[in-house]
């Protein structure tokens, strides 16, 4: 029954990829939707009230700076809101603002859609802190990360352009065509399932032992739907998707990990529409979907083939076995299946919303978490993230196999050269080199030592994973690290605006540079980018060169601690 429900779950993602891509190609392509006569007035209004001229287009430098700069804007926005908090309305707790550090650490996490929270959402920040900063930013984020997707997608297929589209027009019609009419909906059955929605101030009850309890609530489901929707991740609460006011019930747990592959799963059908051959969208989603099940599978084996009990002796050595698998930092709710399920979906998907401690995974179960964040935001991903990360190995699949036979590499029939090649590999480095270079600044300075709940490969485990959630922008942790401290708060902000936007940057390069590209003759030496032997090599591209970076690190860390776990000995 337990894996039943994966198979529910891959069924209905199916179901719904193709009528969700097939109308955003609609969206994008500017053309009539089901929506449009009641979103088209208020989107042209948009427009005559922004000064934007809806067909205007721009060179992939002046849509890379124009992003950049509202985000940037975005950013110091909610930096005011967190640090003014004090001063604000819908306050009723009567928080103080957030000191510099953490104020910085949320507003680069929230802007560059990691949503890293060094900070417990119910204790910490106001209600106007959580709807109009951090759900706005959830937005802005998505719509951002949607916008650059569908511009890479022009400039791919596109022939002889010297643009690839108006960001200020792909990004309203992200608002209000994919993103508000989804939260919408989701909100509203979310509310159905016992998801809280007010503006109340905070509860006191009185416990059976006589003793004071308050019961943190709010605006919950309206900042839920776009966390989920938007791939963001940022909870209402601390305990997060555990909690039981944010995931009350079966179906809102099915729903809210269906919300998180929902766009990305479906803009590989959107990326076939615009290639005007769907078989190209489809060999990048079976890609995807082999890998996210085949990490699923390990994680589950993992969890279930679990033999220890965290109830140890003096001398650290298991005391017991447990049969029926690890039930540690788990929500009884969810079970083993439904808890690794979600963990692997989102971090997949560069998410980081959680219904279990990751840190209290298996070594392996942790591992692969770890790495499919680490391989660059490709396994569905992020919302349009993720089709910039499987694009950009995509690419270098077809250099691979130009090079075995000896031919100039193409795809979707237009020749990948030197200089798509090198924005290519800078894309992959800045993750890698991000996630590699702070790993090694946590491990070697006593500010990076400090925060370590655990010694040995386990807390080599937590820095790792750390650094890895914050450059691959997941936002999800092990939580045994203790990051709300200035140093951990710059280092890891620093690390999310690297793997957000410096990796965005050589991506919308690659789009300028394909877009003014004239179409090649297929030939007999074409490598074909639609069958079974494309996808199995854009897989073993992918998995060899996470390997590769990777590798070394994990066999200091998870890997490591497994083989130590299984002679009874844990951290």
């Amino acid at each position: 029954m337990e894996l039943l429900q994966v198979v529910v779950y891959v069924a209905v993602l199916l179901l719904l990829t193709k009528p969700l891509g097939l109308y955003m190609s609609h969206v994008f392509n500017g053309e009539r939707t089901w929506l449009s006569p009641i979103l088209a007035p208020l989107e042209r209004f948009i427009y005559n009230f922004c000064g934007i001229e809806p067909n205007s287009e721009m060179r992939w430098t002046t849509y890379t700076t124009t992003m950049l700069l509202l985000n940037i804007f975005g950013a110091l926005l909610l930096y005011g809101i967190l640090r003014l908090q004090q001063f604000l309305p819908l306050n009723p707790q009567h928080f103080a603002g957030l000191s510099p550090d953490l104020a910085f650490n949320t507003a680069v996490s929230f802007v560059t859609n990691t949503n890293w929270q060094a900070y417990g959402g119910e204790s910490t920040l106001s209600y106007f802190s959580q709807t109009a900063g951090l759900v706005w930013q959830q937005f802005l984020s998505a719509a951002t990360g949607l916008a650059l997707a569908i511009a890479l997608i022009r400039g791919l297929t596109r022939r002889s352009a010297k643009t690839i589209g108006n960001f200020w027009v792909d990004l309203v019609r992200s608002f209000l065509y994919v993103l508000l009419p989804l939260s919408i909906m989701m909100s509203l059955v979310l509310v159905s399932q016992g998801v809280i929605q007010n503006f109340n101030p905070y509860a006191t009850a009185t416990t059976v032992e006589g003793a004071k309890q308050t019961i943190a609530q709010g605006p919950v489901a309206s900042m839920l739907a776009i966390k989920m929707v938007g791939t963001n991740g940022g909870g209402f609460f601390n305990a997060n998707s555990s909690h039981p006011y944010e995931n009350p019930t079966p179906l809102s747990n099915f729903l809210q990990m269906l919300a998180i592959f929902l766009i990305p799963a479906s803009l590989t059908y959107t990326f076939g529409r615009f290639a005007k051959n769907q078989k190209q969208g489809w060999a990048l989603f079976s890609a995807m979907l082999f890998l996210f099940l085949t990490g699923f599978a390990i994680m589950y084996w993992s969890e279930q083939a679990n033999p220890i009990l965290t109830r140890l002796g003096v001398d650290q050595t298991a005391s017991q076995f447990q049969p029926g698998g690890n039930m540690e930092g788990k929500e009884v709710r969810f079970g083993i299946l439904n808890s690794v399920l979600f963990a692997a979906i989102t971090t997949d998907a560069s998410c980081g919303a959680i219904n279990c401690l990751h840190d209290s995974l298996t070594p392996l179960a942790g591992g692969i978490a770890m790495l499919n964040i680490a391989l660059g935001e490709l396994i569905f991903g992020g919302v349009g993230a993720g089709m910039l990360g499987i694009i950009v190995f995509a690419i270098l699949t077809v250099f691979i196999a130009g090079l075995m036979v000896g031919r100039t590499p193409e795809y979707l029939g237009k020749k990948i050269e030197p200089k798509e090649m090198k924005m290519a590999m800078l894309a992959i480095l800045i993750v890698a080199a991000s996630i590699l270079l702070f790993s090694a600044l946590f491990c070697v300075t006593p500010q990076g030592l400090a925060g370590r709940a655990n010694l040995g490969p386990h807390g080599l485990s937590e820095m790792l994973y750390a650094a890895t959630s914050a450059s691959g922008n997941n936002g999800s942790a092990f939580a045994g690290l203790a990051v709300n401290a200035p140093f951990y708060n710059v280092i890891l902000g620093l690390a999310m605006l690297l793997g957000r936007f410096f990796f965005i940057i050589p991506i919308m390069a690659i789009a300028g540079s394909m877009a003014g590209k004239n179409l090649v003759p297929e030939s007999s030496g074409t490598f074909p980018t639609t069958g079974l032997l494309f996808i199995a090599l854009l897989i073993g591209v992918i998995l060899i060169v996470g390997a590769l970076t990777f590798f070394p690190a994990y066999v200091l860390g998870p890997i490591v601690e497994h083989f130590l776990m299984r002679a009874g000995k844990l951290f």
